[in-house]
């Protein structure tokens, strides 16, 4: 079936039964004419009521719990240890201020160290010998990857010792009949992607960060992205890891088989761990084959609950092929608009949404497509669309879902907030948190994955401003506390979210992370101050 078999996919609506019998690849599909609103039958779970019922799930320190704490007594550099790091990394122990700059702050430059030190090994030995040393004379070591990280993870809080993988970037393996890849640690995830296509294979994750994000960075948050729905998380892609220990001791747990039940799967700790458990220096992935038809659909949607009926529909139909399902809200295509000026591909709605189907046989998942959007349109789900099949174009309309971030940038000071609920309920915080708000903030927007039920939640104002972050937290995390949500869907704890592990763990569970960590890293010089709580219950 050829690429305008397309055309007619929205055949039954009223002006368009035989106007778009002659659909172009990236043509625009308008129905006649949009419903009424309708009000959302889903319970609000943030209403207005519901923050005055919320019992408090633990007592508000006096300073934000975001804010770094003392600084414990580790030990500090000295001219001994620069002889010996120097020593074992001649020419990549970096103490140019200038240069040790850049990785001393976060990408989203909220949050800034004061390391004075920069080392940047190739390999795991070397990892092992900075480790082994580090930990004899406690030295707190912060492992770095991209640092693309959002919640203030990946950089120094005080002087920790910035240990940088990014040297470490040399492809291993890559098996073409199994599909599974071997690296070091330092790969960058875009760089990867280009090695695998050219040999008919691609990454299971795919991020707006690809092009500097690396995959020891990835596994150690255990980065979602925009494939997770078809291709799942980390966990399951991930198929063994080498991982350097505090005390330098080199864990090889790299295995390359699909099944292996012999024992406890220890890889499995240190996916997530946001490098405070051990330092991951190589990775075996699955690769999934390189899909032979991908299509990518940008419709809008008068409601958020058409919105959740489109998904339905969209997974029910597709079934298979569906590889990706976003959306984005009126406020997001502003912003877009405004600042990067990328023009709206349809007309203006208030809800968008941006689904990928990627399969092997072109005229089937055509065919898939072709009745799945007849169906939304007939049905009067969507309002409007437009289809891409060209990669040119593909990446076009991925750009309106994949630089909202970007186009955040811009508009101030920016509060980021990476929220997992049930899937119905996503869009009901972004409502209730502009109430909550008011006219205190600048802009309040909503996007991010419907398939995983992953909210991002980001609120801007001209600057840092104090009394908003008051009102926002702890608002924002007793809501999700209420809808059982979790408050870090795939950006992590760092620095940032730490204290509020409670409002998503039950304080036994966290207990034993800190028996894991104290048994792992028993003088605790793995990324201090990240992701474990200041007090442990």
């Amino acid at each position: 079936m050829s690429v305008c078999v397309m055309a007619g996919i929205f055949q039954r609506t009223v002006r368009l039964r035989a106007a778009l019998r002659h659909l172009c690849p990236h043509s625009t599909l308008t129905c006649a004419a949009r419903p009424s609103p309708a009000d959302s039958p889903f319970l609000a779970c943030g209403s207005g009521q519901f923050v005055a019922s919320t019992r408090k799930l633990h007592a508000e320190p006096k300073s934000s719990p975001a804010a770094a704490p003392e600084r414990l007594p580790f030990s500090r550099v000295t001219e001994e240890d620069l002889a010996y790091f120097r020593k074992i990394l001649p020419g990549r122990t970096i103490t140019d201020p200038d240069l040790v700059e850049s990785s001393n702050v976060d990408w989203l430059r909220t949050v800034k160290g004061s390391s004075e030190v920069l080392l940047r090994p190739q390999t795991t030995e070397e990892v092992s010998q900075i480790l082994r040393y580090c930990n004899s004379r406690n030295l707190a070591v912060n492992p770095q990857g991209g640092n693309t990280g959002l919640v203030g993870g990946s950089v120094p809080v005080y002087d920790e010792i910035i240990l940088s993988t990014s040297l470490m970037n040399n492809i291993l393996t890559f098996d073409n009949i199994s599909g599974i890849l071997t690296c070091q640690a330092g790969c960058v995830l875009e760089n990867l992607s280009l090695y695998l296509e050219e040999r008919d294979f691609i990454m299971p994750l795919d991020l707006g960060a690809k092009g500097s994000c690396q995959i020891g960075g990835n596994v150690a948050t255990n980065a979602g992205g925009l494939r997770l729905l078809r291709y799942g998380s980390l966990h399951g892609t991930v198929l063994g890891l080498e991982v350097v220990l505090a005390d330098g001791r080199v864990l090889d747990c790299l295995a390359t088989l699909r099944k292996d039940n012999t024992g406890y799967d220890l890889k499995q700790l240190f996916i997530g761990s946001e490098g405070t458990l051990g330092v991951i220096t190589a990775v075996s992935i699955l690769c999934p084959r390189k899909p032979k038809s991908v299509n990518v659909v940008f419709l809008g949607c008068e409601t958020f609950e058409q919105l959740l009926k489109t998904f339905q529909l969209c997974r029910g139909m597709l079934g298979e092929i569906l590889s990706a399902f976003e959306f984005l809200d009126s406020e997001c295509m502003r912003l877009l608009n405004t600042h990067l000026k990328l023009p709206n591909p349809i007309s203006d709605c208030p809800f968008y949404i941006v689904i990928e189907t990627s399969g092997s046989d072109p005229e089937h998942d055509s065919q898939k497509l072709h009745n799945f959007l007849e169906e939304a349109m007939t049905s009067t789900l969507v309002t409007d669309g437009t289809v891409a099949t060209e990669e040119s174009k593909i990446k076009a309309l991925w750009s309106m879902r994949e630089r909202v971030t970007e186009a955040l940038t811009h508009d101030g000071f920016t509060y980021k907030y990476d929220i997992s609920l049930p899937v119905e309920r996503i869009y009901q915080l972004v409502t209730d948190m502009r109430q909550h708000l008011g006219d205190r903030a600048k802009s309040v927007v909503g996007y991010g994955h419907v398939g995983d039920g992953n909210l991002h939640l980001n609120i801007t104002s001209p600057a840092k401003d104090p009394a908003l972050l008051a009102a926002i937290e702890p608002f924002v995390y007793e809501w999700t506390a209420g809808c059982q949500g979790s408050i870090s869907a795939e950006h992590g704890l760092g620095l940032k979210k730490r204290n509020y592990i409670y409002y998503s763990k039950p304080s036994q569970a966290v207990a034993l992370m800190g028996n894991i960590k104290a048994m792992l890293d028993p003088k605790g010089i793995l990324n201090p101050y990240k992701t474990l709580p200041d007090n442990l219950k």
